[in-house]
């Protein structure tokens, strides 16, 4: 087996993080912050030190990380509470669904609405394509760090700037770019939402929103929290605020184990290893006329994936054969149509290559052979 699919999540997780999952479920059985016994109090430590290291990672104050159940529920606790009636929106033109749906939700509503900023591959032209969309009106920019479809990088640290000079808040879809890219609310992103599952090397159903805590957010869930039980409303301090009901302990406890890896590997080391396995597929594969690529060359400021079709196979259907090969990667649309359309694959979708920190050249290299094989099959 090769797997390939480390977009979608990262597989195999860590050592480590396998080992502070089992450990979490075996130690730490009692509900953190919902008791005074000491099993409860020691569960209630280790999800604080796991919440100590995500702070860290990402510059934020550790009251200010919320543990949510995946990047998804972060943009909407995000998205949602930021939200005020008449306000008005900007995405840009290849957001993933988790962006696209919830601000579309919104604008059916408070007379809410909102705008779609092109893309360029001139980032001061992109930022330029955002600012003459703001209005007085604008809430928020919500954007992805980087596209889980193209890999392309958007000028996050450009567009603070302009959100910072008009007080308008900056939200960061970080699914796709966190573990690879650096990313800190000190570059001026007031919140950052990501998955826990993907770069970050934790497991599934985790996920985390950072806030800088300059903007309000309304809440969308209310519950208990374990704190202020006497009063009817919802606390406003934070992370009480957006963490009502059990939290996922031993996925929060074992995503602190995700950012150590991380730590030490470092984001830089393994951005390095997987764009030299993006750049050694789409180099052995672009003289192929039977394969389909989507740039004109490898470029250095994408996250490290590579979409890609075969002859004139639809990419779920390509995608079955390498599987059946032992190769296993996602073809279809990614949650994204929207970064489909502007690719161009609106009507096949892509066959996405993403590699990992586990990724080997002699998997790529066989992987190159299957693609080579199944292209000689199929037609133009």
């Amino acid at each position: 087996m090769v797997y390939l699919d480390n977009a979608a999540t990262t597989y195999p997780k860590p050592i480590p993080v396998i080992a502070s999952m089992s450990r979490a479920m075996v130690d730490y059985g009692g509900n953190p912050g919902r008791a005074g016994h000491k099993l409860s109090m020691e569960t209630a430590q280790a999800v604080f030190n796991s919440r100590l290291k995500c702070a860290e990672f990402f510059g934020a104050e550790p009251e200010n990380v919320v543990f949510t159940l995946n990047c998804t529920h972060a943009l909407n606790l995000a998205i949602k509470g930021i939200i005020t009636p008449s306000a008005h929106l900007i995405i840009s033109d290849i957001e993933h669904n988790a962006v696209l749906r919830p601000v579309h939700a919104t604008s059916k509503e408070n007379g809410v609405s909102y705008s779609i900023a092109r893309t360029t591959n001139d980032d001061d032209e992109t930022v330029r394509n955002f600012e003459k969309l703001i209005n007085s009106r604008t809430k928020a920019i919500i954007c992805t760090a980087a596209s889980n479809v193209t890999g392309k990088i958007l000028p996050l640290k450009k567009l603070a700037i302009i959100c910072r000079e008009r007080k308008i808040c900056l939200i960061a879809d970080a699914a796709q770019g966190a573990g690879v890219l650096k990313l800190r609310l000190s570059d001026g992103i007031n919140i950052i939402c990501t998955a826990g599952h993907k770069g970050l090397y934790g497991p599934m159903g985790t996920g985390l929103m950072l806030t800088d805590g300059k903007f309000r957010l309304k809440t969308i869930i209310e519950g208990g929290t374990g704190s202020f039980s006497k009063e009817i409303e919802q606390p406003e301090v934070l992370p009480d605020r957006f963490e009502s009901g059990t939290i996922n302990t031993s996925g929060a406890i074992a995503l602190g184990a995700g950012i150590d890896f991380i730590k030490e590997k470092t984001t830089e080391r393994i951005y390095k290893h997987e764009h030299s396995l993006c750049e050694l597929f789409y180099n052995e594969i672009k003289q192929n006329n039977k394969i389909h690529l989507y740039t004109d060359t490898y470029e250095a400021n994408r996250v490290p994936l590579v979409p890609f079709n075969v002859g004139n196979l639809e990419s779920s259907e390509a995608a079955a054969l390498f599987s059946n090969q032992g190769f296993y990667l996602r073809g279809g649309f990614h949650c994204a149509f929207s970064a489909h359309k502007k690719m161009g694959t609106q009507s096949i979708g892509a066959i996405r290559f993403a590699p990992s920190v586990f990724t080997t050249r002699n998997e790529v290299l066989l992987f190159i052979k299957a693609v080579h094989k199944i292209g000689e099959k199929s037609t133009n």
